[in-house]
């Protein structure tokens, strides 16, 4: 959980190949990569970037998955029976770690940057479920407590447009998410 250093999944070569395919299915070509700073994820955008040709993907912590904190190697059945705010309070702060909210604060943060100053280009960004959970909560203005245990596939390829810092417009590509199979979200979605 959060930001332990946890291996590869078994299947993590497949996801991969699996959003490389979708990527050249929609002729799309990021002109650069940004990831988390978490092996898990930073593995994964090396690898999407050399084989884009793009150098090295640029790790930034804005991008890491919520801090747990000293809950960080603890199993999840232990901390939602401990901490029966576990995914419901977004404002819940981890002992030495942070919220979910903080943690969408600074992934938000990062993500307008990143738009302000790459507005013409096509950003490839490998996070986490909770990052994204938080980043779709912020951007099509949903409720965050409500989504705090959506589901998010390793396949997942969320499409977000920005306009300068605002998003304008989301879609999804790959396996959906749990906002799309739950029907929160109807696909095109333009935000307003």
């Amino acid at each position: 959980m959060g930001w332990v250093d946890s291996p590869r999944i078994e299947n993590w070569l497949e996801d991969i190949l699996f959003i490389e395919a979708v990527l050249q299915e929609r002729d799309t070509r990021p002109d650069r990569v940004f990831s988390s700073a978490l092996g898990r994820a930073r593995d994964t955008a090396d690898y999407m970037s050399r084989k884009l040709g793009l150098g090295s993907a640029r790790h930034t912590q804005q991008l890491n998955e919520i801090n747990y904190g000293s809950l960080s190697e603890k199993p999840k059945k232990w901390v939602t029976a401990h901490y029966p705010l576990h995914k419901k309070d977004p404002d819940f702060v981890y002992p030495h770690g942070e919220s979910f909210r903080q943690m969408q604060s600074r992934s938000v943060a990062f993500l307008q940057d990143i738009a302000l100053q790459h507005g013409s280009e096509t950003i490839l960004c490998v996070v986490h479920a909770g990052v994204i959970r938080g980043l779709l909560s912020h951007f099509l203005h949903l409720d965050f407590a409500a989504q705090l245990k959506r589901r998010i596939s390793h396949r997942y390829i969320g499409i977000l447009d920005f306009s300068e810092a605002t998003c304008t417009a989301y879609d999804e590509w790959g396996e959906p998410s749990g906002f799309v199979a739950d029907g929160v979200v109807t696909l095109p979605q333009h935000v307003v």
